[in-house]
Order: C-alpha cells, then sequence, then structure tokens
C-alpha cells in the first residue's frame, strides 16, 4: 500500500507504514495470509481428487480461483459468522460454483492456519536471515577496515587499556555469528501442525477416506508435500506454540546483539569521547529546538525496537503454557499482532543497522586524543611488566606507578588541556630509572601497539562472518 493512499483517519500501526520494508508487509497482510489458505485448501482437494473423493472439475474449479482473493466480501460475510477462515470459505465458494462445495472437506481451521503461519515463519525467517547476510558481508568489510586501527577499550565505562576499532566490531560479528546459526537452526526446525482434525487424531479424515484405500496419513503425507513443508509427528488442534517461542526468542536475540551495537554507538558518539558516529544526512534536522545537535536517532530507534521485541517471547511463552488440553483459543488475538510486529521490528533493526554500518564515521582525531590521554596509563602495565623481568620488586613497583598515575590523573582533571605528566614523572623517578634507562621507560608507555593479536582475531571474524554468509 502506497503511504498516501493511508486511511490517516484512523490508527494505524507504525510497522503499517514506518517501520518494516515492503516484502516483510506484505507477508504479513491480509492478501498473502488468504492466498496461502487457498494453496492450503487446493493442497487438500488434490489429494483428496487423488484418493478418489474430489472430481477432476471441482479440483480445477478451486485451482483456477486460487489467487482471487476479496478481502472486501470475506470481511462482509465474517460481520454474520464471526469466524474469519470460514468467510473465506464462503467467499471463495461464491467464486467456485463447481468445485465451491468441498472446500475444506474433513477438514478444521487450523489444518489450514497453522500450516499457513509455519509457512508464513519460515518466509519471514528466510527474509531476516537475507537481511542479516548483508549486514554481516557490511560489517565484515568494516572489521578488516579498521582491524588495526588502535583505540582505547572501556571497562566499566571507564578508560582501561587499547584495543583496536575492528576488534570492537568483531565483538558484534561474533555474536551476529551466533544470531545466524540460531536462526537457521529454527527455520531448518519449522514445521506445520499437518492435516490432523479437530483434536489432532485424524478421526475426521479416517472416516472420510473409509473404502479408499488412503490411510490418513498418507494423506497428510500428500497435503504436506505440495506445500513442502513437514508436519509435527504429534498435535492437538495447533501445533505446538514452543514454535512460536523459538522464532521469537531468536529473533530477540538478534535484536539484543543489535542493541548493544547501537548502544556503544550512542556512547561513542557523545562528545567527550567523539570516537564513532551514525550516517547524518546533509538535510537532516537533529533537534527542533538545537539547530546544532547531531542525535544518533537511528541507534535509538534500534533501541527502542529491540526492548519491544525482547519483550514479546513472554508471551509467546504463555501462549505455550497456556495451551490447555488440546487446546484454547486464548492465544489467537496477541498472535495476530506479536508474529508480524516481531517480524516488521526485526526487520526494521536490521535496516537501521546496515545503514549504521554502511555510513559509520569514525573520527580517527577523536580516538587519537583520547590515546593521548588515557593510552599511557594502560601502559603502565607494560611499564610495570619489564621493570619486573629487570629485577624490580613487583609489589613495589605497583606502588611507585600507582602514586604517579594518580596524581597524574589528578593533574588531568584540574587542567583538561594540559599533556600527561604521567610520562615525565616515572622517567624522571629514580626508583624507576635504575632499572629501566629514561628512554626505554618512554617507550614503554607508548601504547599505540599495545593490542596483543586483536587485529588477527578480528579479520578472522570477519572471514567467519563471510564463511556464513556464503553457506547461506
Amino acid at each position: 500500500m502506497a503511504e498516501r493512499s493511508l486511511p490517516y483517519e484512523t490508527y494505524l500501526s507504525p510497522f503499517t507504514w514506518r517501520y518494516g520494508t515492503a516484502a516483510m508487509r506484505r507477508l504479513w497482510s491480509q492478501v498473502h495470509k488468504r492466498r496461502l489458505w487457498r494453496r492450503v485448501w487446493v493442497a487438500l482437494a488434490r489429494a483428496q481428487h487423488e484418493a478418489g473423493l474430489v472430481t477432476a472439475a471441482q479440483l480445477a474449479d478451486l485451482a483456477a480461483h486460487e489467487e482471487e482473493v476479496d478481502v472486501a466480501r470475506a470481511l462482509e460475510i465474517e460481520a454474520e459468522l464471526r469466524h474469519d477462515l470460514m468467510a473465506e470459505v464462503r467467499a471463495y465458494a461464491e467464486q467456485c460454483p463447481v468445485g465451491g462445495a468441498i472446500i475444506h472437506l474433513g477438514a478444521t481451521s487450523m489444518d489450514v492456519e497453522d500450516n499457513v503461519d509455519a509457512l508464513r515463519l519460515r518466509e519471514g525467517l528466510d527474509l531476516i536471515r537475507a537481511s542479516l547476510g548483508e549486514l554481516m558481508t557490511a560489517l565484515a568489510g568494516r572489521i578488516d577496515a579498521h582491524a588495526d586501527q588502535t583505540c582505547m577499550a572501556f571497562t566499566h565505562i571507564q578508560p582501561a587499556e587499547p584495543t583496536t576499532v575492528g576488534y570492537r566490531l568483531a565483538q558484534y560479528g561474533q555474536d551476529l555469528l551466533i544470531d545466524h546459526g540460531e536462526l537457521s537452526r529454527v527455520r531448518a526446525e519449522i514445521r506445520g501442525k499437518g492435516i490432523k482434525g479437530a483434536v489432532g487424531t485424524s478421526a475426521s479424515y479416517e472416516a472420510l477416506l473409509e473404502g479408499t484405500g488412503v490411510s490418513p496419513a498418507q494423506l497428510e503425507a500428500r497435503v504436506m508435500s505440495l506445500l513442502d513443508l513437514v508436519a509435527f509427528d504429534v498435535a492437538t488442534q495447533t501445533y505446538p506454540r514452543k514454535q512460536d517461542w523459538l522464532v521469537l526468542n531468536a529473533l530477540a536475540g538478534l535484536a539484543g546483539t543489535l542493541y548493544k551495537l547501537a548502544f556503544d554507538l550512542r556512547l561513542l558518539q557523545s562528545p567527550p569521547i567523539g570516537e564513532w558516529g551514525e550516517p547524518f544526512g546533509s538535510k537532516q534536522v537533529g533537534s527542533s529546538a538545537m539547530p546544532f545537535k547531531r542525535n544518533p536517532v537511528t541507534a535509538e530507534k534500534i533501541d527502542s525496537l529491540a526492548r519491544y521485541v525482547a519483550a514479546l517471547p513472554r508471551v509467546a511463552w504463555d501462549n505455550a503454557a497456556h495451551s490447555l488440553l488440546e487446546r484454547t483459543l486464548d492465544d489467537s488475538a496477541n498472535r495476530r499482532e506479536v508474529l508480524p510486529s516481531a517480524f516488521l521490528a526485526v526487520d526494521e533493526i536490521l535496516r537501521a543497522a546496515k545503514r549504521i554500518v554502511g555510513g559509520l564515521r569514525v573520527n580517527a582525531r577523536a580516538i587519537a586524543r583520547n590515546m593521548e590521554v588515557y593510552g599511557i596509563f594502560a601502559a603502565t602495565e607494560r611499564l610495570l611488566m619489564a621493570l619486573v623481568k629487570a629485577g624490580a620488586d613487583r609489589q613495589g613497583m605497583h606502588e611507585v606507578i600507582r602514586e604517579h598515575s594518580l596524581a597524574a590523573w589528578e593533574s588531568l582533571q584540574s587542567d583538561s588541556d594540559g599533556d600527561n605528566p604521567l610520562p615525565g614523572r616515572l622517567s624522571a623517578d629514580e626508583r624507576v630509572t635504575r632499572h629501566l634507562a629514561r628512554e626505554q621507560v618512554l617507550s614503554l608507555l607508548d601504547a599505540s601497539a599495545y593490542v596483543g593479536d586483536a587485529p588477527r582475531r578480528a579479520r578472522g571474524v570477519a572471514a567467519e562472518l563471510r564463511r556464513a554468509v556464503g553457506s547461506g
């Protein structure tokens, strides 16, 4: 639906037009759902025709009108019947004068709806995995580009030791690899209810098929083959609602990874750090009140939507745990919203994350400034190890370095524009220089290369990301 044609006089979900891609909205649309319903009815009629229960003319009539969904007419009928699937049966039957009488023969509603929901879950996961693959490829390029760029690492949101920009990015990449694997696993395990009737016993089909030589299991296998979908071995009136919970957990896991990436960017974009920034358009407005603002609105959107997605598995958990005996209907209303909105929210999160990674601004000057101020403190660890190797007492040298570090830190707090006095203090202390020459002390306090094997490990994650995308 084009945005200009939306009915703005009534409530619209932001997922109707603002968040998510057109492809994901089509997947969860009424038209697509009802076409899939009809696909199940045609598959059932085909299997029943092969069993001698439905004529060729009836099957052909259903197949001829399979795509002619008329939502408006179905809603008219539903206003009287108060049953959406039966309303679609009636609307479909009106279009099929020959085959209409045998639509839904032997079936219960969930023989249709739950198989269609499984198909949509699978299609939705395919769209998510394709978008995730694009993000992983873009992130791999960023990791490689910045694998050697030294920057300050932060623990407890305090300067710690140096790392590299690429190694930091690789942390998100490693989490995305886990998410990709879990989404792929869940996708491969998607099952439909099958064709099992009102409580899953296939009793209606057994009665219908009596004398045909075809068993209910054979009929189900044929229908599911036509749908290219595997059925659960056992089901009640529905497929196990645990499947929804597993899917939503996988989506929430991916949202969590991108929440962290976005939150970290928000911290690093703040001017006191200033090392990263999300892309900002030349005409983009950051604030209605403060024209100078460059707020991280894309990262904030990711975090906002991810919090929402994180809450949805609990609803699916309740649906699974509270599905009493062979079925209750207290999951139906929320599933109409929970499933599509979870996919659309993650769809939008991925779209936003691709924009951030593709246009990520890395401020080399800010990185160098922070390294100059804080990197020296981190390098004291290396100085301590060199002093001990030169014969100094470890505990004694730790106290010397601690005294000078605290004094230098206080000096920087009172004069933030001044140079860090720590190198001068340590290289002038006789307790230090009796073990190491002044030039050695100053060299050891240069932390620009104090990153261990971070570049190699970062490039390894980039390669894994590309392999995962290449393998599907």
